[in-house]
């Protein structure tokens, strides 16, 4: 009969005790993100913001410098960026619908947002963090400009150019197909010139999981 190992409650206690800590010892983001407007410099690290941003951040607002004005933090209401309306034609924006305010900052100029993102006229349908609040460059849609974002509708997508594919490649496609089905491929393979995937932190991360699943974790 195997031996029970003894419970160290106090190496337990002492061990939950300095996660707590070092949890409480971190700084929080209106400490992390704090700027020092004469120097352009964060107190805490610092670090020089590049010169290149020094007029937005003299200029513009950050997310949560709007929101901390607003009634209801701006819940509901519309926001886009200096930069998507500079670079894209069709609107770009954040409908907040959750605010997460850190009270203990100054202001109350910091914290989490969370919203429904307009994309190039296209809307995605799910709600998720709103990322980069901390950029000098959000401005607030007015209300009377709220209905012209909304009823925007993007453009058709153009259809998927095709190319053959290169002799080599088609042959091995040819062969592979006939080895699995023992039939020739009717159609002629073609090659689109479209790519779906981006190569973001969430494709490569999924990629992860993927092939653990499939080969299961080391032991």
């Amino acid at each position: 009969m195997v031996k029970k190992k003894p419970l160290r409650l106090i190496a337990e206690m002492a061990r939950k005790i300095r996660a707590y800590r070092e949890l409480k010892s971190r700084p929080r983001e209106s400490q992390k993100y704090a700027l020092d407007y004469d120097s352009m410099k964060r107190p805490l690290t610092g670090k020089m913001l590049p010169v290149l941003a020094w007029t937005d951040v003299r200029r513009e607002s950050r997310l949560f410098s709007l929101l901390a004005g607003m009634r209801m933090f701006g819940v509901g209401r519309l926001f886009t960026r200096k930069s998507w309306l500079e670079d894209h034609t069709e609107p770009s924006y954040w409908q907040i619908t959750k605010v997460k305010v850190d009270y203990t900052a100054e202001n109350m100029d910091h914290g989490k947002a969370w919203g429904i993102l307009t994309y190039k006229g296209k809307q995605e349908g799910e709600v998720k963090e709103v990322d980069k609040v901390m950029y000098h460059d959000w401005r607030l849609v007015p209300k009377h400009i709220e209905q012209q974002f909304r009823e925007f509708e993007p453009l058709p997508e153009p259809p998927v150019r095709h190319v053959p594919y290169p002799p080599l490649l088609r042959a091995m496609l040819l062969a592979q197909h006939k080895k699995a089905t023992g039939s020739v491929l009717a159609e002629e393979p073609a090659l689109p010139l479209q790519r779906d995937v981006q190569f973001n932190k969430d494709y490569f991360r999924r990629q992860e999981q993927e092939r653990q699943r499939k080969e299961g974790t080391a032991v």
